[in-house]
């Protein structure tokens, strides 16, 4: 069973997520302490089922909770489910300089794993990214990251407007250089409603083309491959077994619970949500002793349909057994005629991860 906290508060707006109204000048942290380690107990009581091999802060700014906060929750949970045999603590963090001061502090609270955002090894990309710390600070985080935890993951994203293929050969060979056993590896993408979205509609700049994405793709694979850092899903990379756990279970669609607010989590058949709005949240967990927003069951269909949705984005892919209510078969011949997908061994593989959104639509029943 995994374990996901979200930490709500951030420490600067951000230019591509949904988060901007959680930013505070000051938080109570004892208090939030208490509220996050109610809301576990609520789950502990909905979930007995142990053990924990996976722990997840994100958030947010979860580097920002106080180390007390983080080593609180850590024991609450052992204490509730026991932990797995080398259970995976991983913690989100921006790499600046303030919160890379709280890594050997996180360390020692029981973190294991860091996660950190630097995002881009080019200050003129930061800054259009809209990232606070540059190439330097970011690194020096990565140095302090690497100091204090055994393994350290951190991600890029790359077809950014202008960027060439040499250019990012070059950057991703120098990111390989570092040595971490992770990377996240992710295309820019625009969602509605971001400011990359509001920069678009006005001509500001323009997403690459599909076909030079493709090539920096293509470009990826090739270089992690050589570097002994395959990707084992469409975006993230590892050395065999440095693969990050938590991720897998989201991926193996295996249960997981969700804390604090904006939580999602799958037990026992139901989809579990939080209520998003800090406030909102604590409300909640005054009236009801839980911070839930919804309870959703999940008909065999939707599981399936669910589990077909993750596991297709694992190069191991996705037991035919788990999925099989929400496969259209004949479709799904059709596309193994085509080379896009492959049935072996009672596995479903996407052979063309590029093209898995139009996949999943064409086989989903």
């Amino acid at each position: 069973m995994a374990l996901y906290i979200h930490w709500p508060f951030c420490v600067s707006k951000c230019p591509y997520c949904d988060f901007n109204s959680h930013v505070r000048a000051s938080i109570d942290q004892a208090a939030w302490r208490d509220a996050l380690l109610a809301d576990l107990a609520f789950e502990a009581k909905a979930w007995p089922r142990g053990p924990v091999s996976s722990i997840f802060f994100g958030g947010g700014t979860p580097s920002l909770m106080e180390p007390a906060t983080v080593a609180a929750l850590i024991v609450a949970a052992d204490r509730h489910w026991g932990f797995a045999e080398g259970i995976e603590i991983t913690l989100e963090a921006n790499p600046s300089s303030v919160e890379a001061a709280r890594f050997a502090d996180l360390a020692a609270a029981g973190v294991n794993r860091v996660s950190l955002g630097l995002q881009s090894l080019n200050d003129a990309a930061l800054r259009f990214l809209g990232r606070a710390h540059g190439v330097s600070e970011g690194l020096a985080a990565l140095a302090t990251a690497q100091r204090h935890f055994a393994r350290v993951s951190f991600d890029l994203i790359y077809a950014l407007p202008g960027q060439s293929e040499a250019a990012w050969a070059d950057e991703l060979s120098r990111a390989l250089g570092f040595g971490t056993s992770h990377l996240s590896l992710y295309q820019l993408t625009v969602e509605p409603g971001t400011r990359f979205a509001a920069l678009a509609a006005k001509g500001d700049f323009d997403e690459a083309d599909p076909d030079h994405a493709a090539t920096l793709y293509e470009t990826t694979q090739a270089l992690t491959e050589a570097a002994g850092v395959p990707a084992y899903e469409i975006s993230n990379h590892a050395r065999p077994g440095e693969e990050s756990r938590h991720n897998l279970a989201y991926w193996r669609y295996r249960p997981y619970l969700g804390v604090g607010p904006g939580a999602h989590g799958r037990r026992g058949g139901l989809a579990t949500l939080r209520h998003k709005k800090p406030e909102n949240f604590l409300s909640a967990l005054a009236r009801n002793g839980s911070g839930l927003s919804e309870e959703t069951p999940l008909s065999a269909e939707e599981r399936a349909s669910e589990a077909l949705l993750m596991g297709l984005r694992l190069k191991e892919g996705v037991p035919l057994e788990t999925i099989a209510p929400a496969l259209d078969l004949p479709r799904v011949e059709r596309l193994e005629r085509q080379g896009l997908v492959r049935r072996e061994s009672g596995r479903l593989y996407a052979l063309r991860p590029l093209l898995l959104d139009g996949i999943l639509a064409e086989i989903a029943a």
